[in-house]
């Protein structure tokens, strides 16, 4: 049999704080040296577990006691310049006849490290994703500004796009006049940032119609309807397009010093849409419809919006348009040609 003083030395060198408390009046009758360490005695009340212990609720653990629990207690406590974690665990057990408090106390500081270095780590990678998924969503809106969305989704999902032919299509120039002389005689800033305010209406009115903002040359417009997105009612749209952007410059001109004047063509015909570059990306379209539409422009008077024949037959009787006289165009002959006036029916 083994002798008391082996078991009160074993329990004193244990790894773990102990204490034996009496829970009549939470007095400690036991302790090892390790809880004696880390709760060391007032000289008040040394023997008072509550006053080694501020932060015990002996009526909550005594609650707990009463339903065969043990209660749990986290807290720090300074040594030095260190701070430890413990965790306490206080259950009743009874021995001798009698009803005793076992104090079991464990030094969780490595551990709750662990856990903050873990949680750190989580809202950092959470942090990081938040930056990714920005960066991902800021270089998509980059790329739709340079590309139809089907475009990007086929490049984000294949890796390449493949070019694709529209069978009837309508291509819009927009041209303005005297912009040349306008970017020497005025302050750089100022016009870049007029410009600016007007593709961006540009572009709100093209995306109400359907419409697809293709590049800006210069001061110079492309926009397209038929595509990416086959429409029977590409002409309609685009000449929709067209008057509004006419009807915008009109207005801003009255409540503005300075006038942006335009001449717009407008050309129907098959396109070719495809992205175009390796390292830097430009979708661009090709065919005899976007060649048109730029000799129309060049052509037109200011504020004057020039329609070939494919694009006016393409039109109903919502839209006003006048024929032109005949005019040599360079690659085309002498096509016939109509003016676009007004669209009779709808707020234009």
């Amino acid at each position: 049999m083994v002798a008391p003083d082996t078991f009160e030395h074993c329990l004193k060198t244990l790894g773990v704080g102990c204490a034996i408390v009496d829970p009549a009046n939470w007095h400690i009758l036991f302790e090892n040296a390790l809880f004696f360490q880390w709760f060391p005695p007032e000289a008040a009340d040394p023997d008072s577990l509550t006053t080694r212990i501020p932060d015990l609720n002996t009526e909550r653990a005594e609650a707990r006691f009463a339903k065969g629990r043990s209660q749990l207690i986290e807290l720090d406590v300074q040594q030095g310049a260190r701070k430890r974690s413990l965790q306490l665990e206080l259950r009743r057990e009874a021995a001798n006849g009698g009803d005793f408090v076992v104090v079991e106390c464990r030094d969780i500081s490595k551990q709750m490290e662990a856990e903050y270095m873990l949680d750190s780590y989580s809202r950092m990678s959470e942090k990081h994703t938040r930056e990714l998924q920005k960066e991902k969503d800021r270089v998509e809106k980059l790329l739709l500004n340079i590309m139809p969305r089907s475009v990007y989704e086929e490049m984000r999902d294949f890796g390449t796009s493949t070019p694709q032919r529209f069978d009837q299509a309508s291509v819009l120039m927009l041209d303005f006049v005297g912009f040349t002389s306008m970017a020497v005689s005025r302050d750089p800033s100022a016009l870049i940032a007029e410009l600016n305010d007007i593709f961006s209406a540009f572009d709100r009115i093209a995306e109400l119609f359907g419409c697809e903002r293709i590049k800006t040359i210069g001061d110079a417009y492309v926009a397209v309807s038929g595509l990416p997105e086959s429409t029977p009612d590409h002409a309609a749209n685009i000449a929709k397009v067209a008057l509004r952007m006419r009807r915008y410059l009109e207005k801003r001109n009255a409540a503005h010093p300075t006038h942006w004047t335009c001449r717009i063509g407008v050309a129907t015909g098959p396109l070719i849409g495809s992205l175009v570059g390796i390292q830097k990306y430009v979708y661009d379209i090709f065919g005899p419809a976007v060649n048109l539409a730029a000799r129309l422009e060049a052509v037109a008077e200011p504020m004057q919006i020039v329609l070939c024949s494919d694009t006016a037959a393409d039109l109903n009787e919502e839209f006003e348009i006048d024929k032109l006289d005949p005019i040599e165009i360079k690659g085309f002959g002498e096509p016939d040609l109509y003016s676009l006036e007004r669209e009779i029916r709808g707020r234009v």
